[in-house]
Parts: structure tokens; sequence; C-alpha cells
């Protein structure tokens, strides 16, 4: 009966799950500064620990890209196990939040559990709503993005609670996502999963030249994306203090930037259905690549002018990632789209942690400027773009 409910709204639950099961990602970035005070963790530990899932997360997604779990096993039981054990393992760092290494494997963990939430809820959404399928993967990019900043909202709702309560707060909405996808299933557009699956099948996508430009543009958009939203923290913290505000505006003000790209990803989706996936992608990876160029050289700008370009690019920078997936999703073998997908994701976010890394480490000794070594991502995705074949994607 519960699961006959659901199906009648299956994109819903969809990204409300995701929502929910994301959360664990920044689960830590959420409590930063409680925890650099609480257990001494330095900046460059916790971008330690932010690299630590997303190295989790790449290994978990090319393990079900090798072995074939993405097409071997029904998503929607695939992505309720991870998040269960996603779940547990968010909630066991608190036992070891004073070690940086033990910390960072528990956070590695973490990111290998999210491996079969994304990639898999991507294909979920394929297999309920294929006919507009950039506008409802706009949808759960956008909940992916509003996940990634629910852990600042968390914290902001708990300031003067322990910074475990945020991290256990949002285990606690993992397990809600795994009973919701759990229950749903999966969709009938899908083959059924099959066993024949060869190792590395999802690389045969690539020999698509729009499979193969649309990957390497989402790689590019990697590259700037994460770490960006690493910063957000840093670069908000900078124009609180300038504007000479509370500590306790910082989590709420962090959330907002990162959570617009939300409305972002919906409006890039709505869009997308006059306009086409690529030129809305093409558009915000502009927009974002505009800002990473200029933007440092505002900081003598007023704080809240430069909060409102946050803002802006808390939009932008996450608005055309919907739109690479459904381009993805559209290009790639059917029967190994599940594969093709987990590739896609694994080498993207392989891309974020260099960029993540790059940009913790100097933080102290260059701030703003610090932001053009991101540049290259969204340079290199508008190449990446300019290569595709616009003539076969009318109706992307």
């Amino acid at each position: 009966m519960l699961n006959t409910k659901l199906a009648k709204t299956p994109l819903a639950v969809i990204v409300i799950s995701q929502l929910f099961g994301t959360s664990l990602w920044f689960s830590v970035n959420g409590v930063g500064p409680a925890l650099v005070n609480a257990v001494d963790l330095s900046d460059t530990d916790l971008g330690l620990l932010t690299m630590a899932v997303q190295a989790g997360f790449v290994v978990g997604t090319l393990l079900i890209a090798i072995t074939g779990l993405a097409d071997r096993v029904r998503a929607s039981r695939l992505f309720a196990m991870a998040a269960i054990a996603g779940a547990a393992i968010n909630a066991g760092f608190i036992l070891v939040a004073g070690d940086p290494y033990a910390g960072a494997l528990a956070r590695f963990l973490t990111g290998l559990c999210l491996a079969g939430i994304y990639p898999l809820g991507m294909k979920l959404v394929v297999s309920w709503t294929p006919r507009y399928a950039g506008a409802a993967l706009g949808w759960l990019v956008g909940m992916l993005t509003l996940g990634t900043a629910l852990p600042h909202l968390l914290r902001g709702a708990t300031f003067n609670l322990p910074w475990q309560w945020p991290l256990l707060l949002a285990s606690g909405l993992a397990l809600i996502a795994a009973l919701l996808i759990y229950t749903l299933g999966d969709g009938p557009q899908l083959p059924r999963p099959t066993t024949s699956s060869r190792p590395w099948a999802g690389l045969a996508a690539f020999r698509q030249i729009n499979f193969r430009a649309s990957t390497f543009a989402y790689f590019g958009h990697c590259w700037e994306l994460y770490a960006f939203w690493t910063l957000t923290p840093f670069m908000v913290s900078r124009e609180i203090a300038r504007l000479g505000g509370h500590s306790a505006w910082l989590p709420w003000l962090a959330f907002l930037v990162i959570g617009l790209g939300l409305p972002g990803c919906v409006l890039g989706g709505r869009i997308s259905r006059r306009v086409g996936s690529f030129n809305v992608a093409r558009s915000a990876l502009a927009i974002s690549g505009t800002l990473c160029l200029f933007y440092p050289l505002l900081g003598d700008a007023s704080p809240i002018i430069l909060l409102a370009l946050l803002a802006l690019w808390g939009m932008a920078v996450i608005a055309d990632s919907p739109q690479f997936s459904a381009l993805a999703s559209a290009t790639a073998p059917r029967e190994r789209l599940g594969a093709a997908l987990a590739i896609m994701n694994a080498i993207g976010f392989a891309v974020t942690i260099p960029a993540i890394a790059l940009t913790t480490h100097f933080w102290a000794q260059q701030e703003l400027h610090v932001i053009w070594w991101l540049l290259p991502g969204p340079a290199l995705g508008l190449l990446a773009l300019h290569r595709m074949n616009r003539r076969t994607l009318r109706e992307i």
C-alpha cells in the first residue's frame, strides 16, 4: 500500500531521499569551526577530511563500475544499503574525530557509501521519469546541493548545542532516505538487472563523441564545484569579519550560498525544456567561470556586494551539473547506463581532490586569489562543450 502511494510521486520521493542521503557528504564541514576548537584540528586537517570523502566516493564509484553492481543489483536496494551503512559510519566519526587519520578513514568510508547514493539516484530518476531527464535531474542535483548545504543549516539550528548533534541528525536523515527508496523500488523504464556485465563496460560509452564531450565538460565543472563549496565557509567568514558580524551568522550564510544551487538547478532544468541541456550547461559554466576570474579582483569591494556575488555563484556553479548528467544519460548505451554514469562520476570526483588540496593549502597565504586555481575547470569545460556535435542535440 505504501509502495503504491510512493509510486504516484516517484520524483519527489527520489529527490527528498537524495537530500537526506547526501547530508552525509559535508556533515563534518558543517561543524568545521566548532570541531577545530573542540579537538584542535587545523584548516589543512579539515581539507584532508573533505578530500577523504571525495576519495572514498571515487573508489566506490569505480568499484560499482568495475564489478557491474550498478547494472546487476536493483538500484533501490543498493541505494538503501549504502544509506544505512553511511549513516552508521557518519555517526561513528564522532568517536574518532580527535585523530585526523582515523577521522579521514571514517570519512573515506562515508564517501564509499555515497557512491551508492548519488549515481544510483541518477539511475532511479531516469528509470522513473525518462522523458524530461534534464528537468528531473535538475531537481535531483538541486537536492544534492541542498544536501551538501544541509549540515550548515543543522549547525545553525543547533549552534548552542555540542558539535556532535548535526552529525547525528544527518545520520538519522540518511536512514529515512534508505527506507523511502527501498519502499519505492526501481522504475519501469530501464532494463532489468543483468548478470553479464563485464568489468569496465561503462568505458564503451566514451566511444560516443557527445558522451565523451559532455563528460569532459563535467570534469572541468567538478574541478571548480567542490573546491568552491569547501571554500564557501572561508569566504563567508571573511566577509562576516569585515562586517563585524557574529560568528553565528556563518552557518546560515554558508547554507544560503550553497543551498541557492537548488533553485539554480531547478530553474536550469525548466529552461532546458525550451532551449536544451547543452545551452543551459554552457551558460551556467560561463557565468561561474566569469565569477571565478573576477571575484579575486573585487576583494576590497563592499562585503555585501561580495556576499551577493557568492550567492549568484552558488546558483550558477551547480546549475550545469544536471544538464551534463542529462547529456551523458542520453548518449550512453542504455544497457550500460549505470556503469557509464558511475565511471563519469568517479573521474569527475577524482578531479575534485587536487582542487580542494590546492585551495585549502594556499588559502592562508593567498586568500581570495586562491580562487584562480579553479579557473582552468570552467575554461576547459567550455572548450569540451565546443567540440560537441550539436546537430544531434535538438531533443536533449
